[in-house]
């Protein structure tokens, strides 16, 4: 039986969408709108890879419970990152979640900009750091979603995204704000990125 992935993978070659386009991220994020997605079931879904520990530049989803949940105005239970680099006890990611739909379509494609081979395969991986980050104007959408996460407070394991599949799981709705609703979320991330 085909997974999630497969099926919007197929639809989108049915309609003759080409990989990795505007065209394919603009069908893609309109697609899932109305999809109703199992965070678990998703993470058990072909072709996703669990992991115990995560590599730099791979894209991963997980559960989370934050150290500081009662202090933080609202947190994300299970994120989507791009693994930036270690940080004591865990490890930065641009978790994709804290960007609504039509920016986080934009910064994906900048962040395509810095990946290391055009093979989309395991090898594929992004080519960031925090000092590339800050210095780059069409990356600025970095500073909502660059999160520390203690290795300590990841509720499952990671589940790493293949290359093929990051476009796909960008757009899925798999975001579980506590605290304020994603719109609120958002309006804030549009704040950070103004400063």
């Amino acid at each position: 039986m085909a997974g999630l992935f497969q099926k919007l993978e197929f639809e989108a070659f049915r309609k003759g969408i080409t990989p990795r386009s505007k065209e394919s991220r603009a069908w893609f994020m309109n697609k899932a709108k109305n999809l109703n997605v199992s965070r678990s079931k998703l993470m058990k879904e072909d072709p996703i890879e669990l992991r115990s520990r995560p590599a730099v530049g791979k894209m991963y989803m997980y559960f989370y419970d934050p150290k500081h949940k009662e202090t933080l105005p609202y947190y994300d239970r299970f994120p989507l990152i791009v693994m930036v680099g270690p940080a004591p006890k865990g490890f930065m990611g641009l978790n994709l979640h804290y960007l609504p739909l039509a920016i986080r379509a934009k910064f994906l494609d900048a962040l395509l900009d810095t990946i290391n081979n055009e093979r989309y395969d395991e090898s594929t991986r992004f080519r960031l750091s925090y000092e590339m980050l800050k210095r780059a104007s069409k990356l600025k959408a970095f500073r909502p979603c660059l999160k520390r996460y203690l290795s300590s407070h990841v509720r499952s394991r990671l589940a790493m995204v293949p290359a093929p599949e990051w476009e796909i799981a960008t757009f899925l709705p798999t975001a579980d704000f506590e605290k304020a609703s994603s719109s609120e979320v958002y309006k804030d991330s549009r704040r950070k990125m103004r400063a």
